[in-house]
This record gives C-alpha cells, sequence and structure tokens, in this order.
C-alpha cells in the first residue's frame, strides 16, 4: 500500500554518523549521487550518512530534507521522517512530500494528524487510489465508520471491483448498523469465492445483530482461512469473550497484538481483562497504548479512570470522570463510578446528583426498547 515507502519494515538499526569528515574531499553533487544510489540500493544506514552530511553545509535545499525523510522513513524512523518532511515543505511546497508525510504520519500510528495530512494530498490529487485508500484505512482505525461510507461509496459506485473499496465500505457498513448496504458488499467480495474477508463482515453483521454463537462460526471460518487477515483476532477475541470464554478470547487479542502491536481494539481488550484481574499496571500499559492510538477515547479513559480509582488516587480518577461526563453525558457507567468516587470523598451532594442522573438514564433507555410502549 504505501508505495513511497517500499523498505518501510526493514528492522531499525541504530544510525551513527560521524559528522560530515568522512566526506571531505568529495563535490556535493557527488555525494548526492552517491546518497541516492545508496537508498535505490537499500543502504539506508549511508544514504542518512551523506543526506545528514549534506544538509549540515546545505540546511536550505528542500529536496535533501525531503530524501532523508524517505530513508528514515524506509529504516521505520516515522518520527524523525516527521520532523525532514515538514521541514522540506516548509522550504518549499510540494505534493508528493506532503503525501509522503501523512504516510510517516500513518505509519508512525497518529492517525488524527495523518488525517488531516491525507486531507490536504487528496486536494493535490483526487484520484489517487493510494491516498483514498489509506484515508479510508484511517478513518477505520479510529472508529469513524460515517467518514469511511461518505468517503468511499461514491468511489465504489464508479469502481465497483476495487477488492480494497469494496472490503474498507463494507467493514463500515456493517461496523455501523448498516446490515442490508453491508450484504451487498459482502456479495460483491463472495463472487471472487470464498474468503477471509468475507466471512469476517458477515461476523461484524452477525455481532452487531447479537447473534454471537453465528459470528463467532464466521470469525473461526475467516481464522482457518486467513490468520493474518488484519483485525481478525480482535473480533474473533471480542465474540470468544461475549460467549463466555475468557481464556480464549485473551489468547486471541494476544495474537492480534503480535501481528499488529497498533491494534486498538486489542489493546483495549487486553487492557479491560487485566483491570478485572487486578493487574492494574499491565492493565495501564496497554490501555495508555490505546490512548495513543485514538486519543481522547472515552471507553479507554473510563477504564483508565477505574484504575484511578482501584488504586486509590480518587482526585486524579475524580478529574477524568467528570471531563468524560461532561463531553458524554450519556455515558452512564461513567456517571455511576463518578458517584462511587464522590462518596469516597465524602461528596454527599455530588454523590447523589450522580445517582439521580443514572437513574433518569437507566429510565430513558427502558422507554426506548422494543415492547416499552405496549408494556405501559
Amino acid at each position: 500500500m504505501l508505495e513511497s515507502f517500499p523498505l518501510m519494515y526493514r528492522c531499525i538499526r541504530t544510525i551513527v554518523i560521524a559528522a560530515g569528515c568522512a566526506y571531505c574531499q568529495t563535490s556535493p553533487q557527488a555525494l548526492l549521487d552517491k546518497a541516492v544510489a545508496a537508498q535505490q540500493a537499500g543502504n539506508l544506514d549511508e544514504a542518512v550518512g551523506i543526506y545528514r552530511s549534506l544538509i549540515e553545509k546545505y540546511p536550505r535545499i528542500a529536496e535533501l530534507r525531503s530524501n532523508l525523510g524517505a530513508a528514515l522513513a524506509g529504516e521505520g524512523h516515522y518520527s524523525e521522517a516527521v520532523t525532514e518532511y515538514k521541514q522540506a515543505l516548509e522550504l518549499k511546497p510540494d505534493p508528493a512530500v506532503r503525501l509522503n508525510l501523512a504516510l510517516a504520519y500513518y505509519k508512525a500510528e497518529q492517525l488524527p494528524l495523518a488525517v488531516e495530512a491525507l486531507k490536504q494530498a487528496r486536494v493535490d490529487a483526487p484520484a489517487n487510489q493510494q491516498v483514498l485508500t489509506v484515508l479510508a484505512d484511517s478513518y477505520l482505525r479510529l472508529g469513524q465508520n460515517k467518514q469511511v461510507i461518505d468517503l468511499l461509496t461514491p468511489v465504489q459506485s464508479g469502481d465497483p471491483e476495487n477488492p480494497a473499496f469494496n472490503y474498507l465500505l463494507g467493514t463500515a457498513l456493517v461496523r455501523d448498523g448498516q446490515a442490508a448496504k453491508g450484504q451487498v458488499i459482502i456479495e460483491k467480495i463472495l463472487k471472487h469465492g470464498d474468503s477471509a474477508q468475507a466471512h469476517l463482515l458477515m461476523g461484524i453483521t452477525k455481532f452487531t445483530a447479537k447473534d454471537f454463537a453465528g459470528a463467532l462460526e464466521d470469525f473461526q471460518k475467516a481464522v482457518d482461512l486467513n490468520p493474518e487477515l488484519p483485525d481478525l483476532y480482535s473480533y474473533y477475541g471480542l465474540a470468544l469473550l461475549t460467549t463466555g470464554d475468557q481464556s480464549g478470547a485473551r489468547k486471541a487479542f494476544e495474537q492480534e497484538l503480535r501481528r499488529d502491536p497498533n491494534n486498538f481494539d486489542a489493546n483495549l481488550r487486553m487492557g479491560v481483562l487485566l483491570r478485572r484481574d487486578q493487574a492494574n499496571e499491565e492493565a495501564l500499559k496497554f490501555l495508555e497504548h490505546a490512548l495513543r492510538i485514538r486519543p481522547g477515547d472515552f471507553g479507554v479513559r473510563y477504564q483508565i479512570a477505574c484504575i484511578e480509582l482501584a488504586r486509590q488516587r480518587l482526585e486524579p480518577a475524580r478529574q477524568e470522570l467528570e471531563a468524560l461526563v461532561k463531553e458524554a453525558p450519556e455515558f452512564t457507567e461513567a456517571h455511576v463510578t463518578l458517584a462511587t468516587v464522590y462518596f469516597r470523598q465524602k461528596k454527599k451532594v455530588e454523590a447523589e446528583r450522580e445517582r439521580a442522573i443514572v437513574l433518569k438514564l437507566n429510565a430513558q433507555k427502558q422507554a426506548q426498547e422494543p415492547g416499552a410502549m405496549q408494556s405501559q
């Protein structure tokens, strides 16, 4: 997918650079040619060293910083690559460099920044399929299903057999509860034969409809067909957890994290399971990592607040929960836990206020349930 960085998964090594002196007798053009040749040959350490020596002498040449950014990204140093790309863009606006910046943000798991950069890259190149695919995947990983649907629906109608678009759009539709539209996409995928992607989407559809046993069956079929499919073990673990197999769920989440340490749901669920086992310090590592992937996520912040409460750190718990109920006033569990914090802090008036809010929210929820009107 990331054509700009063909060596993205090469093992990261420590770069040791002797400042410029090794190249003193060589002309700048010869050094540049040598750096480009080293980069194309995959000798990224050498390329990085030469680019850095050139930048020391010529700090305001945008192309040098852009090339250095690409070499750093090729070794997996995405944060350093971001710095170089940004400096290159300050010196000279360039759509290709802007796209590379977006891709570096994406691989560094700075997804909100990736989205903003990709939106600009889309303005520069509206028909670029790589931009559309990575932007849609960024939205999906941020849990922004409606943005995926809005982005890909018009594109997919003009390219109905594009497998990447079909899979991303189908996933967003079934996650958003649009089962009928999602089924249309699933059928398009199934036209090319029984596939892990189709079973994953069918499993998500069944899970959303609370057919947990049926979802588990489809996720198992997907695992049998392609255990490397992104997000698969995360959903499989969730289905196992919902059907009562906590041990199996934990193994599934661990398997997902071995494949992708930055999977949001697997990090969150591992944090929740560890918190329930009172392994708070270990749980916090997973939850904090999940929060870096999706900054501000309500569910992760709530779990962290619960850990603070369990550790008797009442004031940090109170501050986080007060912020949560302000931002998400219908988050019932946050109100419940905030009432507990207030009671422990002997703030009876505030605690009773939260209890009243919980009663009101529960009453509203019951009134909205199927059959509620008939029973009155």
